[in-house]
């Protein structure tokens, strides 16, 4: 009597695709998944990932997609080959964003717009380096990603961040701080320490000058000694 085996499902890590197209696009999915990953970096169940590869559906493979960045919370940090969200809980990410490139087109755009609405995503964002333009789209009550009126100054429910347009797209953090590229953050450390360093020789400096008014302090206080003077009397 033959058996007949199942074959297995294979969920590969990586759908062939480079994560970006060009360098400018690049450097935005990395400083947005970068400065994601910082502002929940302190919160064991939030889960940060860039260009990493969404299952939804168990059992099917070819049903994917893989955000440019992804926040989902109520899913712990670390090492994953790809997101099956049947593994993680049900959790759908809740946040994705998209960075385009010239090559994007319209109807990719739509059929991503149509799988993250289908799929449970409650924010969606797609940024254009390009021509710096912004578009947000978050869950109504209907169910369906509802594209933003406005989204310069708009807050996400979700992350908390807030997104200006000026020369390019800047994420405004709580607390101020803004999304930074690892360039600039390396310049900002620099300064940072610098200026901490400026701050030791300060600090050294004003050290010094006390203990060389404190020597002369004792030095005159000997001095009155040595002439028959009480210098506490005086």
């Amino acid at each position: 009597m033959s058996t007949v085996t199942t074959p297995e499902v294979v969920y590969e890590d990586s759908d062939g695709e480079p994560m970006s197209d060009n360098t400018l696009q690049f450097r935005w999915i990395v400083t947005l998944q970068g400065g994601l990953d910082a502002l929940f970096r302190a919160d064991p169940n939030v889960f940060v990932a860039g260009d990493l590869l969404w299952y939804p559906v168990e059992g099917q493979p070819k049903v994917r997609a893989a955000p440019d960045a992804m926040v989902a919370f109520g899913r712990p940090k670390g090492y994953r080959g790809s997101y099956r969200q049947w593994v993680e809980g049900g959790i759908a990410p809740q946040v994705v964003f998209e960075v385009l490139s010239p090559n994007n087109h319209a109807p990719e755009m739509r059929l991503k717009h149509a799988f993250y609405e289908r799929h449970g995503v409650e924010e969606y964002y797609v940024y254009d380096p390009d021509n710096v333009t912004l578009a947000g789209y978050v869950r109504d009550r209907a169910g369906r990603l509802g594209e933003l009126p406005v989204v310069d100054g708009h807050v996400s429910p979700r992350l908390g961040v807030r997104f200006e347009l000026a020369d390019e797209l800047v994420v405004h953090a709580p607390g101020g701080k803004t999304f930074l590229t690892y360039m600039e953050l390396a310049e900002q450390n620099d300064a940072q320490q610098v200026e901490a360093a400026r701050e030791r020789q300060n600090a050294e400096r004003e050290r010094a000058k006390a203990a060389a008014a404190e020597a002369k302090v004792e030095a005159l206080r000997a001095r009155l000694r040595a002439a028959g003077i009480d210098p506490d009397a005086v």
